[in-house]
């Protein structure tokens, strides 16, 4: 999410912190390991927030011309590997990496990722519509390792 390994490990010992100083507060609602994400994720987006990221809300009906399987793109051809992956998203704007991570990786809905960050769910949709085509156009271009 934060897009630069030192600042994500600046993050990760920032929410343990918290999560330490926290761990009154844990209630045994969720696992151990589900609260530290969250508290993981918060810290994250408000860092992000604090440079002032502003989501533009789309209507989504413009982006359902993309098709998820395109006609003439061998699936098989992009030779996908984690770092291929990561690599891809490392490009992408600093929101539809937010949300790509949020609904791809963390396994949050649409809904969930609109409450998190503060925008629509609508919103949300679109930049992660965007973002996977953007990772796709990315693998394809990307010389095969």
């Amino acid at each position: 999410m934060m897009n630069d390994s030192d600042e994500a490990s600046d993050m990760l010992q920032e929410a343990f912190l918290d999560a330490f100083t926290r761990i009154g507060t844990f209630r045994f609602e969720s696992t151990f390991g589900a609260w530290l994400k969250r508290i993981v994720i918060n810290k994250c987006i408000n860092a992000l927030q604090k440079r002032k990221i502003e989501f533009v809300d789309e209507d989504v009906e413009k982006e359902n011309h993309i098709i998820d399987n395109e006609e003439g793109i061998d699936e098989d051809a992009l030779r996908l590997s984690v770092e291929r992956v990561k690599k891809a998203m490392l490009l992408l704007p600093e929101n539809a990496r937010i949300v790509f991570s949020l609904y791809l990786l963390e396994g949050y809905d649409h809904s969930e990722i609109a409450e998190i960050l503060k925008i629509t769910e609508s919103t949300s949709k679109t930049q992660f519509m965007r973002a996977r085509q953007r990772v796709r156009d990315i693998l394809i271009a990307m010389p095969a390792e």
